[in-house]
């Protein structure tokens, strides 16, 4: 009978070890952050570097930078184009992709679309491992969405070693977990989905992933307030991650790249979520955009760009009196804080007063504007409504605003207004240094250089 591991506690805070679980880390003095670990033997720990050596063709020791073979990675398309924007251009070979989001949200309806497609390429081989629901659950889902998967192989398991002893019996060049915190691994003691579990089931097939060029999908959950299950430090242990975001109400998905080392942060892929399975957008700011039927106070255009896309959105401000001491500031899908410090150069730069005022921010299309660029739209739709003045339909504007009230410029401003003009837009009102040298057919560009100018030429 194979003896267990030995298992210690590391301290998340300091790194201290402990051979017994303390509620108060006796180095750093912090309380409850001892987990359970594996303490490998040294050999066991020689023994994967060299499994590590002999794949990667070199010996380990020092070597000059400039020695090192520059190869581009290896790419295989996921058959679907915005997920494969989102990735940077394809699936890497050997990379591990995290992709996160709420229950119901279409993670798995995603995964098994993409091996589907994947299944028809040569050599792939694709296998789905599920550890949440049974075969008859899967076979439901990708027969109710109409998807060839005759080539894709399932397996119902969750103990780690034993999904790995399989992976290495079929070969596969793409497997999906689904989901990491179902999995365990027979070395520790701890319940499945705990973070000393995830955290090493992850670092096992990460080592597996590199060892044999096999792209590897994990599902994460998240929790309430948005973040991934388990140790932050899985995160760090994967190439990509991914967050699939979308109103559970709203039949638009998301999906965001906030780490890809093999390819752009912040890009997106857009998708809507049919009886058919998901679908792509091409074109996201057609969604983005409500054409009201009339002009309405409080709502503007502006030009956002996620990752290497330019996109057209919607910016909508409601502003009430206040029936109460503490006048409300409510953002949805903008920086809460972002707009209590607009709020105050608008009034010291522009005279616009609102400290009696409730003001209400809303990104329509449930899309999360992160970037500087739309303080200046941010601020004319606030007074638009203010006024109960509408802003004319064909107007489109961007730009960050600063503390002196000046009107500063964002990266990519051509790109923007060319995207304005795609759309039949015919004003701009942009920051002097956006503004473009040359005309750009009917779109008229109204440079400004201080907020007082926005105001003014509104």
């Amino acid at each position: 009978m194979a003896s267990k591991s030995k298992t210690v506690y590391n301290c998340q805070k300091c790194g201290a070890m402990s051979p017994k679980w303390m509620g108060q880390c006796p180095d750093c003095g912090e309380w409850n952050s001892l987990v359970e670990g594996i303490a490998e033997p040294p050999s066991s720990t020689l023994r994967n570097a060299a499994r590590f050596t002999n794949y990667a063709g070199v010996q380990a020791g020092v070597c000059l930078l400039d020695a090192v073979e520059a190869r581009e990675e290896s790419r295989s398309l996921s058959g679907l184009s915005e997920l494969d924007r989102v990735l940077g251009g394809g699936l890497v070979s050997g990379s591990v992709v995290l992709i996160g989001g709420d229950p119901g949200i279409g993670k798995s309806t995603l995964l098994i679309q993409t091996l589907s497609a994947m299944s028809h390429q040569s050599e792939q081989n694709p296998l789905y491992v599920t550890g949440e629901e049974s075969p008859q659950q899967v076979s439901l889902r990708a027969h109710r969405l109409g998807l060839d998967v005759h080539k894709v192989k399932l397996l119902t398991e969750t103990q780690i070693e034993r999904i790995l002893q399989t992976a290495q019996k079929e070969k596969p060049r793409v497997i999906v977990i689904d989901s990491i915190q179902s999995v365990y691994t027979e070395s520790l003691q701890s319940a499945p989905g705990s973070v000393a579990q995830v955290r090493e089931s992850a670092a096992q097939l990460v080592r597996f992933s590199k060892q044999t060029n096999t792209a590897i999908f994990l599902v994460g959950h998240v929790t309430k307030d948005g973040s991934l299950a388990g140790p932050r430090v899985l995160e760090h242990m994967v190439d990509t991650v991914l967050y699939f975001e979308g109103d559970s109400s709203s039949r638009f998905r998301v999906l965001r790249a906030f780490k890809n080392r093999f390819g752009a942060v912040n890009e997106l892929g857009v998708f809507t979520m049919t009886d058919r399975g998901l679908r792509e957008v091409n074109n996201p700011s057609a969604i983005f955009l409500s054409r009201h039927e009339e002009e309405v106070a409080g709502s503007v255009i502006m030009v956002t760009r996620e990752g290497s896309r330019p996109m057209l959105v919607e910016m909508q401000a409601l502003v009430d009196e206040s029936h109460s001491p503490n006048s409300r500031r409510v953002t949805v899908g903008l920086d809460q804080n972002r707009l209590a410090m607009l709020l105050a150069v608008l009034h010291r730069h522009g005279g616009v007063v609102t400290y009696d005022q409730d003001v209400f921010i809303n990104v329509v299309g449930g899309v999360r504007v992160n970037e500087t660029g739309a303080d200046l739209a941010v601020l004319l739709a606030i007074l638009s409504s203010l006024r109960n003045a509408p802003l004319p339909r064909e107007l489109v504007v961007f730009g960050e605003v600063g503390l002196a009230g000046e009107i500063r410029p964002v990266p990519n401003g051509l790109e923007r207004l060319r995207e304005a003009a795609k759309h039949g837009f015919k004003r701009a009102i942009v920051p002097k240094a956006n503004a473009p040298r040359e005309p750009m057919g009917d779109l008229e560009i109204v440079p400004v250089l201080r907020l007082v100018d926005a105001l003014h030429s509104i």
